[in-house]
């Protein structure tokens, strides 16, 4: 992962086509796990249960975009699950942005100029 993302405050984290975990920032792993480890090398299948689970494997058979929101402890946060491809533009797996949102904040429609 480029060092970018590592210290951003959202969890960035990577899975190829089978959904093994490649990479995982700062973000992500205090995030996804109680004792501060890296789960690079694990499934991701391994870490949801149904229905989240057979979601992932739908997903990763038809490479769909998912994007959601959910709200756990008070937190709200969007969920977005994009397919990355190899520069022979073959499936390579997934990228999942996780991100905390305000629980106000602005929206703006944005007119093109004519």
């Amino acid at each position: 992962m480029l060092n970018y993302f590592q210290h951003v405050p959202i969890s960035v984290t990577i899975c190829d086509k089978d959904g093994e975990i490649l990479e995982m920032n700062d973000k992500s792993i205090s995030t996804f796990t109680k004792d501060g480890q890296s789960l690079v090398g694990n499934s991701l299948l391994d870490c949801h249960p149904e229905p989240a689970r057979s979601k992932l494997l739908s997903m990763l058979q038809n490479h769909d975009v998912n994007v959601y929101t959910i709200e756990k402890n008070g937190v709200k946060k969007m969920i977005y699950q994009m397919p990355w491809y190899n520069d022979q533009q073959q499936f390579g797996g997934y990228v999942e942005l996780s991100m905390e949102l305000p629980a106000e904040m602005p929206h703006y429609v944005r007119q093109p100029k004519k």
